[in-house]
């Protein structure tokens, strides 16, 4: 699907990357493809390899963090840097090369046309030959479940960083952004703050190189660490009534 990016808004790639030296180029380069329009910065997670060279040689803006800090810290600065930049969207491309960037436009599409604040590329709303592992499967829907009930409304999906957001949601995710599981939890936090959310049927690739961090055994302490996570933000985030 072609992007439907205006010719005087501003669209910036952000991609998370750490030790992906192996998969960086070619997902810088198939972003490029893909929507030649957008600007492209790579935020160098700490990484321990070569990344921020491969990152750089592709033409990208690097930038890179003192040390390991996670997924949640490595977003906040590349709304960071959208937000002071001006960009009026973005969207965020994983660095492994699960994300396909020809489908960008439709993650993209509702968000361009105001329907949502962040919209989500989801892998299960339809069936796309895309396979989980049976662990992290079970996870997905327990958690799939708890959120669905927290937000109220149905979300299959809440591990995915496939994402776009519009200027609203950049300017709250660079002020707040959950630093240990920000996907889940953020679902979680734009429901509270009124930030309209949807999600989008996508198709997942297998990881261009490298390899996953996520055991089964990760995907269980996830899981727990992350519920208890979000039941923190419910309480957090509950407005108390005013005593009298």
């Amino acid at each position: 699907m072609a992007v439907p990016v205006p010719p005087d808004k501003k669209l910036l790639a952000i991609i998370p990357a750490y030790n992906e030296e192996a998969s960086l180029a070619r997902v810088i380069s198939n972003v490029r493809a893909a929507v030649p329009q957008a600007d492209v910065v790579v935020i160098n997670d700490g990484s321990r390899d070569n990344t921020a060279r491969e990152g750089a040689l592709a033409g990208a803006h690097v930038i890179t963090l003192p040390y390991n800090l996670g997924i949640g810290a490595a977003m906040q600065t590349g709304f960071l840097f959208a937000r002071d930049g001006g960009y009026d969207f973005t969207v965020q491309v994983d660095g492994d090369g699960q994300h396909d960037p020809n489908e960008i436009g439709e993650i993209l599409a509702p968000v361009i046309t105001g329907e949502v604040d962040v919209a989500a590329g989801a892998r299960y709303i339809e069936d796309r030959g895309y396979i989980t592992p049976w662990p992290r499967r079970i996870g997905i829907i327990i958690l799939a479940s708890i959120v669905s009930l927290i937000v109220r409304r149905r979300v299959t999906d809440p591990t995915s960083g496939f994402r776009a957001s519009n200027r609203r949601a950049i300017e709250y995710c660079a002020d707040t952004y959950p630093p240990d599981y920000p996907e889940p939890e953020s679902v979680v936090q734009f429901a509270r703050a009124g930030l309209r959310m949807k999600e989008v049927p996508v198709t997942m690739n297998p990881r261009y190189g490298g390899q996953s961090s996520i055991t089964p055994f990760r995907s269980f302490y996830y899981m727990v660490k992350v519920i208890l996570a979000i039941m923190i933000d419910v309480v957090r985030l509950t407005p108390r009534a005013k005593k009298r």
